[in-house]
């Protein structure tokens, strides 16, 4: 177990790895020594001191996998500022949300992504912020948000320029930095996440130094990463398996960071075989549709061996196809989630295929596991279903502001019940079943059915609706909404899509409605939304995807 912070880490391997590469992103043409980064970090720390920034305020970031993003990541590190991960996806609504419930002093932006301007999303909820002076921000709706960082060079009313800030940094010494990085403790929150729970809205799932940097360093001692190795990175950021299973896991053994600003599978096969890459990260779906490219066999990547696979079942023919058409032939299995920092079970480099697709590993070092009857709560036998609960260094702080949640989820004696079912094999090889919970994963993505389900409700034709995840050989679930209109009302598809249309992220459309009059129900009233999942599986011919 390392007992460090972000910033003293970032600091020792500096010094132990000094110039050797650190960061590389070929698209920018732009290569960091872990020396350079140091400074680049330290710069940034100091430019976030300059504004006023205490430690343990929170800082809200909205962005691709920009160096910006992987600068702030270890700049908050060392000034101890909360860093906030905002989900690229989101929209008005959602940016609204976490920026109220997170508290978020200060908010770094970049312009725009997939067509939709970020920064005419933030002036539409924060009117005030074009006639602010940059920091003096007084918002209504936002009242405790002060600061507006753009990430670009064309200044916008009420922003500060990534600029700007460096500029602030080098009015302070290093002495002010090196006092708030000493004052720092490894339990301090460091990170906070939003992530869907079992009920209500996002959370904020609050993340120590000692929860990522330590979940990190074990995963990468999963894969063998080492010093050698040069991890590709196409996964975001804005997840725990961007920032820790990626950026943090290399940066505990000294290897090379090589993120892709934005996925894209030829992207991905270009980076891979300029940078002679050895890792390689990302959900079932991302590796199909690199293995899928026509252009895909051109492409030298023989210098593949591990990685990681997450987000969602993996299909055994795509595992098969990663190990031998791509080369890395000890790519790892993960699972976990957020509020386990996140990673719980892997499976490990000599794993047998059958095991890799068939579990989701054993449990990491130092991290306790067990399977229980949630009726009981007792332990149940090897091999048989319950609820996989977890306890150890890895579990969260809590919810944010959210105290009767945080108890919901984190028992007495300091276990996370996950809410999902698993079995336990006699090796200790955990096998995900089914969830206890309504969530919805698409692609790797969390959706929690009553966010939509809330937001449908303003619709005018709206009387109820019920949102259950169905399966989808591409996305592993997509999201469909049965819907009860008002008496002599009729409501499409498309005007459910066009309502939805910027004020949700796109992947929590639903792509499938069916309004009805009734919702098969309990004797107690409680509607069965596993019968509407049946329902509408038998209705739109589709089958169980594999567990």
């Amino acid at each position: 177990m390392l007992h460090t912070t972000v910033g003293d880490l970032l600091d020792n391997q500096a010094v132990r790895y000094g110039e050797r590469e650190a960061v590389v992103y070929p698209e920018r043409d732009l290569r960091w020594s872990y020396r350079d980064f140091q400074k680049k970090c330290d710069l940034a720390a100091k430019g976030l001191m300059n504004l006023g920034i205490e430690k343990g305020e929170h800082l809200a970031i909205w962005t691709t996998n920009h160096p910006e993003w992987l600068i702030t990541q270890f700049a908050t590190g060392k000034m101890g500022a909360v860093m906030v991960t905002v989900n690229t996806n989101y929209r008005t609504r959602e940016l609204e949300y976490l920026l109220r419930q997170s508290d978020a002093e200060t908010l770094i932006l970049m312009e725009e992504y997939k067509g939709a301007s970020y920064t005419d999303m933030l002036y539409e909820i924060c009117p005030e912020l074009a006639h602010s002076t940059p920091g003096n921000l007084q918002s209504k709706r936002l009242p405790r948000l002060k600061n507006v960082i753009l990430l670009g060079e064309k200044r916008k009313p009420g922003m500060y320029l990534w600029k700007d800030l460096l500029a602030m940094g080098r009015y302070m010494t290093d002495k002010e930095l090196i006092q708030r990085q000493s004052s720092l403790h490894p339990d301090d929150v460091i990170n906070m996440q939003y992530t869907s729970g079992t009920t209500g809205f996002p959370k904020g799932v609050m993340l120590t130094h000692n929860n990522i940097v330590n979940n990190a360093y074990h995963i990468a001692a999963c894969m063998e990463l080492t010093a050698e190795d040069r991890m590709c990175i196409p996964v975001p950021f804005f997840h725990c398996f961007g920032c820790v299973l990626g950026t943090m896991a290399c940066m505990t053994v000294g290897a090379v960071m090589v993120p892709v600003i934005q996925f894209d599978p030829l992207q991905v096969l270009q980076t891979v075989e300029r940078e002679r890459c050895t890792a390689l990260h990302g959900v079932p779906t991302m590796f199909i549709a690199e293995l899928n490219h026509p252009e895909f066999h051109r492409f030298d990547l023989s210098t593949l061996r591990t990685g990681i696979m997450a987000g969602s079942n993996c299909p055994m023919e795509v595992m098969k196809k990663v190990i031998e058409e791509m080369g890395a032939s000890e790519i790892t299995i993960a699972y976990g989630q957020t509020e386990s920092s996140p990673v719980i079970s892997q499976t490990r480099t000599d794993d047998p295929i059958e095991r890799r697709v068939s579990t989701v590993g054993k449990k990491l070092p130092h991290v306790e596991v067990k399977v229980i009857d949630p009726a009981t709560g007792e332990e149940v036998a090897a091999g048989l279903q319950g609820e996989l609960c977890t306890r150890g260094y890895h579990v969260m702080k809590g919810y944010y502001r959210q105290p009767e949640a945080t108890r919901q989820t984190i028992d007495e004696e300091g276990w996370l019940h996950t809410g999902d079912l698993a079995a336990m094999d006699e090796k200790g090889y955990l096998r995900i079943t089914g969830r206890l919970k309504d969530m919805i994963i698409r692609g790797g993505e969390n959706i929690y059915p009553r966010e939509i389900e809330e937001f449908l409700y303003t619709h005018p034709k709206i009387q109820d609706v019920q949102v259950v995840g169905v399966p989808d050989k591409k996305y592993g679930e997509e999201v469909m909404a049965f819907i009860q209109t008002g008496e002599g009302e009729a409501l499409t598809l498309d005007e459910v899509r066009s309502f939805c249309e910027g004020r949700v992220a796109r992947y929590k459309i639903p792509r499938y409605i069916k309004t009805v009059d009734t919702y098969p129900m309990t004797a107690s009233g409680k509607v069965q939304k596993y019968k509407l999942r049946e329902m509408a599986m038998e209705e739109l011919g589709l089958k169980e995807t594999a567990k």
